[in-house]
């Protein structure tokens, strides 16, 4: 009867079952590896964009002061726009090697062959001017260098207040003048870094000297 009854029964050996556990642990291996490196793949590249981020704000310049303007009385017009800079979270360098004056047009704009970084641009409803000429001073403490240091300020000057003067003046930079009841934009565009954008709106009168709000 036992023989009867158990005769087609049939087991598995340990070989067997040692290579099915081996299976199971390669695949779970195989599983855990994928996933491992997808985790350091995506923490690699969150650390990137953290560095990334922080270092486009460390290269940011901000506004300090208000936006002075120096106006023609007899053409009511705008003729040179001076600001003051610093570094935004006293951060990286950034390069104010000034633009070269175009001396033989002395139209207000860089020189074609100008090795200038920073590049301003002018904005409003009329026109749009890219790579104003431009000076800067330093002011208070400061290195005596052209990079922008942390703790340092610069004092910048667009188009020389004379038209006689080497590069030219805002007034001869722009096809259609600056004047009364304008709203323009610079644009501040550093090697790396966010944007400095400053918006503006000349008066109603033209003045020697407006600070524009």
């Amino acid at each position: 009867m036992y023989n009867k009854y158990f005769k087609h029964q049939k087991g598995i050996t340990g070989l067997e079952t040692a290579i099915i556990l081996i299976a199971f642990v390669v695949v779970a291996a195989v599983f855990a590896y994928t996933a491992l490196s997808a985790g350091l793949f995506s923490t690699q590249k969150a650390q990137e964009a953290v560095y990334s981020g922080l270092k486009e704000a460390q290269s940011t310049l901000e506004l300090r002061g208000p936006v002075v303007a120096t106006g023609d009385t007899t053409d009511d017009v705008v003729t040179q726009i001076s600001f003051v800079v610093s570094n935004a979270l006293g951060g990286q360098s950034v390069d104010f090697t000034e633009p070269t004056a175009n001396t033989t047009a002395n139209n207000g704009i860089a020189a074609p062959a100008s090795t200038n970084k920073i590049v301003i641009k002018y904005i409003d409803a009329a026109q749009t001017v890219t790579d104003l000429y431009w000076q800067a001073t330093p002011l208070g403490t400061n290195d005596g260098d052209e990079l922008l240091d942390a703790n340092e300020k610069f004092q910048i000057v667009i188009g020389d207040a004379s038209d006689t003067a080497n590069g030219g003046n805002l007034m001869s930079a722009l096809g259609t003048d600056l004047n009364i009841n304008t709203t323009f934009s610079l644009e501040i565009l550093t090697p790396a870094g966010a944007v400095m954008v400053i918006e503006r709106t000349t008066p109603a009168r033209i003045e020697t000297k407006m600070n524009l709000y």
